[in-house]
């Protein structure tokens, strides 16, 4: 069984149904990407990320988000220490392996904006001290959708565009749920998972997606479909280059955790919704009679699919 197998199977132990969903965390763990978790409340985002970080051996850190966090408490402060008369760096809760972001959209944009430095750069900035965080480094950011007018702060498109995947969690089916009751109806156990995946493997992996290969057919067909995004007719904003080198990474990531190490066309469709649909915006007029989910398979259906080759 590959190190990769092992984390899904451990992951598997508390999380019930959500097999796609890890593979989309395991994706932006090996692409050294973010994740942005959105649902209504009770559907397990929390609990995914906790499981997600407890299977791996690195660090972990959760910040609560309301609107009285401040920039600082994310990064840390400079404070003065009065028995040795000098200050010292108080480094915040970002240097860290998994960084979950809890309901990252309660916070206030001068919060959210301290969050932009860490996710891009993988360093942040205390006083003029510039702090690197050593790899691997995981942002997974939940939000909850439908309390969007309820003292929260709309994600910026800045922002955004720095998380390589927007998952929706949907409801687990009947099955599922029956699956949940019994596996919850005592309180979880401390230790119901246990790490699997050391940081030097990650590293090793993380370096080893990056040599999938993607052969001229399938950055055309990548290319197509981010530039029929831009030319759709209910698309005010399309997506950008980044977004194009983050379906790219995307489809790299899911050809490998399949045991492939190569791209095809596949790949591409699978995890396209996941890399765009966040970083496109409606116009007025379509966001009102359809969702960027239902554009989203329209772009997907306009643009011809490549003849599967290595």
């Amino acid at each position: 069984m590959s190190s990769l197998q092992k984390l899904k199977k451990e992951m598997e132990k508390v999380l019930v149904g959500r097999e796609k969903e890890i593979d989309l965390l395991m994706i932006a763990l090996l692409q050294d990407g973010h994740v942005l978790l959105e649902s209504v409340p009770g559907t397990g985002k929390t609990l995914m990320a906790k499981t997600f970080a407890q299977s791996i051996s690195g660090s972990f850190k959760r910040i609560q988000f309301t609107p009285d966090v401040l920039p600082s408490d994310v990064t840390g402060i400079q404070f003065f220490n009065p028995k040795s008369q000098e200050f010292e760096l108080r480094t915040g809760p970002v240097l860290t392996n998994v960084l979950l972001a809890d309901e990252v959209n309660r916070a206030t944009p001068r919060t959210q904006a301290s969050l932009l430095e860490v996710m891009e750069e993988k360093q942040f900035t205390i006083d003029g001290e510039t702090i690197a965080l050593e790899p691997p480094f995981i942002v997974i950011a939940t939000q909850n959708p439908i309390e969007s007018q309820q003292g929260t702060f709309p994600l910026p498109a800045a922002q955004l565009d720095r998380f390589l995947l927007k998952i929706p969690f949907g409801y687990p089916d009947f099955e599922e749920e029956r699956s949940i009751l019994g596996r919850f109806k005592r309180p979880l156990a401390k230790d119901a998972t246990t790490a699997v995946l050391d940081l030097a493997t990650i590293r090793r992996l993380s370096e080893e997606v990056k040599e999938t290969h993607v052969s001229a057919d399938i950055e055309t067909y990548i290319l197509k479909i981010t530039r029929a995004t831009r030319e759709h007719e209910s698309i005010e904003v399309g997506a950008s280059p980044r977004a194009s080198l983050a379906l790219l990474k995307a489809s790299q990531g899911y050809a490998f955790i399949n045991g492939r190490d190569y791209v095809t066309p596949h790949d591409v469709e699978v995890t396209a919704p996941y890399v765009l649909e966040h970083r496109i915006s409606l116009t007025l007029e379509a966001s009102m009679t359809k969702t960027t989910g239902e554009v989203m398979r329209q772009v997907l259906e306009r643009v011809m699919v490549p003849v599967e080759a290595r």
